[in-house]
């Protein structure tokens, strides 16, 4: 069975556990990875990739030393080894501007501003992870306890 991840990327701890254990569910089905800085998000899925592992989703949020979560879900949405990643703008002071650039040129699936709501999230990544393992050519049924059975129920169609 492939391995699949997820990385969360805030320089905020805080914020950063507080994502980790909204996503808890998804513990026991993926490998859920935090990183505080976009570099260190970039590093993990350079090793990630080289170790033949899959990197199905990135939840960053924006606001960040050195590179912002736009300028990382950017970078991402252009390295071929990650087309197909999902990509989630979490952030309470992202601007009109970045958001547009978010969407534009970093491609995200979702944008969720703070606080968000827990159930709201942990949704929104059962989604995602289920549409990139269809988007993947992956075997969905080691996963069927935790994807969403509608993107399932409608890919299959």
């Amino acid at each position: 069975m492939e391995k699949l991840n997820i990385i969360c990327v805030d320089d905020q701890r805080e914020v950063l556990s507080a994502v980790l254990k909204d996503l808890a569910p998804l513990n026991d089905y993926f490998h859920v990875e935090d990183c505080e800085s976009a570099d260190e998000a970039l590093e993990l899925m350079d090793e990630l990739d080289a170790e033949g592992e899959f990197i199905a989703l990135v939840i960053s949020d924006h606001v960040m030393p050195g590179k912002t979560g736009v300028e990382l879900l950017t970078e991402i949405s252009q390295d071929s080894r990650f087309l197909r990643t999902k990509k989630v703008l979490l952030t309470g002071q992202a601007t009109h501007q970045d958001t547009i650039a978010a969407i534009n040129r970093a491609r995200i699936e979702s944008y969720f501003e703070k606080p968000w709501k827990a159930e709201v999230l942990l949704t929104s990544a059962r989604t995602l992870i289920t549409e990139y393992i269809f988007d993947m050519g992956l075997d969905y049924q080691p996963w069927t306890d935790i994807l969403d059975n509608g993107v399932i129920f409608r890919r299959l169609r």
